[in-house]
């Protein structure tokens, strides 16, 4: 009798997502430019890197019914923002608005500092 040999998954286990490099940063004013709420802009409330995704202020809104867990807690319908594709969002060029790609320039003391594509302006960073 064969001895039951077990192959590798494909997804190797206890192993994390590896963490992607986001052109966005919480607080950043962003406007979305594919999928159902295109031409919305709003502010970046939070951001996840192993996701790849981010919650835009007033975008993709959805509904979550919530039962009361306690007596006193109310329970209903509750409306809040869910995350979105970092892929679908552009930031907004500080010297025009319009959307823009975004450049990374690392400076001689090292710090990085994002500049707009389209106007070279740089991008600074909400604290």
């Amino acid at each position: 009798m064969r001895r039951l040999v077990y192959r590798k998954s494909r997804r190797e286990r206890g192993r994390e997502p590896e963490r992607a490099k986001l052109h966005v940063a919480k607080g950043d004013t962003v406007r979305v430019i594919r999928g159902e709420h295109r031409g919305r802009e709003g502010k970046i409330l939070r951001v996840y890197p192993k996701q790849f995704r981010v919650i835009v202020e007033g975008v993709n809104i959805v509904k979550k019914h919530k039962r009361a867990t306690t007596p006193q807690a109310e329970s209903g319908i509750i409306e809040f923002p869910a995350p979105i594709s970092a892929a679908n969002v552009m930031l907004l060029d500080p010297k025009s608005g319009e959307p823009t790609r975004v450049r990374r320039r690392v400076d001689k003391d090292g710090t990085v500092e994002r500049t707009a594509v389209k106007s070279g302006q740089p991008i600074p960073r909400v604290r």
